[in-house]
């Protein structure tokens, strides 16, 4: 289905991170009839209106960034920025979970962390006509019905100590969010948890002997440089 173009009169502007320049996202919306800014962002991929921060992810990039928890820091900051933020995952989901070696699992705690610990909803488009789409109807929707504004300026919050802490302890092996909210509820600093030992690491519900053993093993081994 073919989506309706913008009307002339009706002035619908998105805001585009500079690295979104050339994706064909872009050009979907320009071709649409919406007036397309390029500016560098902070945070976010495109932004539709004061309250509307959008974050996309094609499925490769997306699984990706569950591996080395980028997904969950940019998330984070697209809470803390805009009232209304929003994932969009662009492609076919059946490949979700045929794209790497990741445990479907994993991929689905994620998903389930971002929903619910994150309150971001998530939004799947086929391809990058899609997503073109639904971000013009986000777009429309908020500045022509809505009657909000376009914020270029994005004003951060203090920082949020306790999510940062939780990113430096989820980056461990093995540890979710959850489990990351566990440790530091069981420790209360990050450096008091780091040199803990390994049977303390144990009291914590959810870890094991096996998982508490693996971190301690790489918070205490020596570091060797492989180059």
């Amino acid at each position: 289905m073919k989506i309706q173009k913008i009307l002339p009169d009706e002035k619908v502007t998105v805001l585009a991170d500079s690295r979104e320049r050339n994706s064909p996202v872009v050009r979907h919306l320009e071709d649409s009839g919406i007036r397309v800014r390029s500016k560098q962002l902070k945070v976010g991929d495109y932004i539709a209106s004061d309250r509307v921060g959008i974050e996309r992810k094609q499925i490769p990039d997306f699984l990706q960034s569950i591996t080395n928890q980028r997904i969950f820091k940019q998330l984070a900051s697209l809470a803390e920025s805009y009232e209304k933020p929003l994932l969009i995952l662009e492609g076919n989901p059946e490949l979700l979970f045929s794209e790497n070696n990741m445990h479907p699992n994993s991929i689905r705690g994620a998903l389930a962390s971002l929903s619910l610990d994150y309150a971001v909803p998530i939004l799947w488009t086929p391809d990058s006509r899609g997503t073109a789409d639904q971000i013009q109807r986000i777009a429309y929707r908020e500045q022509v019905k809505k009657n909000r504004e376009l914020q270029i300026r994005v004003k951060q919050k203090s920082p949020d100590f306790a999510r940062q802490q939780e990113f430096i302890v989820a980056g461990l092996p093995h540890i979710s969010n959850k489990l990351s909210k566990r440790l530091l509820m069981e420790f209360k600093t990050v450096r008091r948890m780091f040199s803990s030992k390994k049977e303390r690491f144990m009291k914590v519900d959810g870890l094991g002997e096996k998982k508490a053993k693996k971190i301690w093993e790489l918070l205490n081994k020596e570091y060797e440089c492989k180059e």
